[in-house]
């Protein structure tokens, strides 16, 4: 499990430098794309978004803030929470993550035929086993600390 780690660790950094190369043209950066990636299909709080990539709060509400001073991304009011705002992607937000998305497109169907599908479909089922392992894990822990306090 540990080498598992390090061997995700080094893929996280090239995975940022390669999502951060794809993303420039657009002006964008890969902290950028994801927020972006993560209103596309409805608008959420800073604090649904980090929770959904497991990031803290106060970096997306970072990125978030830079989006909306870009105009790639506005808060509106959010009905089922007064002082949450919803942060959504506005148009310009769109055009960008079109373009990212396209670049991306490009980079995976070359990567993939260099990997093979068989094997990419291989680590993504072994991948997606110790995902739900270690989500499970930190659910309770999160509950056992809960029952603590």
């Amino acid at each position: 499990m540990s080498e598992l780690a390090v061997h995700v660790f080094r893929l996280n950094g090239l995975l940022t430098a390669a999502g951060d190369e794809m993303a420039e043209p657009a002006g964008q950066s890969t902290a950028r794309w994801r927020v972006l990636a993560a209103i596309e299909d409805q608008p959420l709080t800073v604090a649904q978004v980090a929770r959904a990539w497991r990031l803290a709060r106060q970096s997306v509400q970072r990125v978030a803030d830079l989006l909306v001073d870009d105009g790639l991304a506005a808060y509106e009011d959010n009905p089922s929470h007064r002082r949450a705002k919803l942060l959504r992607i506005t148009p310009t937000g769109s055009t960008a993550l079109g373009t990212i998305r396209q670049a991306q497109k490009i980079w995976a169907d070359q990567l993939g035929s260099e990997i093979g599908e068989a094997d990419l479909r291989s680590v993504n089922e072994h991948l997606r086993a110790v995902i739900e392992v270690l989500e499970r894990h930190a659910s309770e822990r999160s509950e056992s600390e809960g029952a603590e306090a």
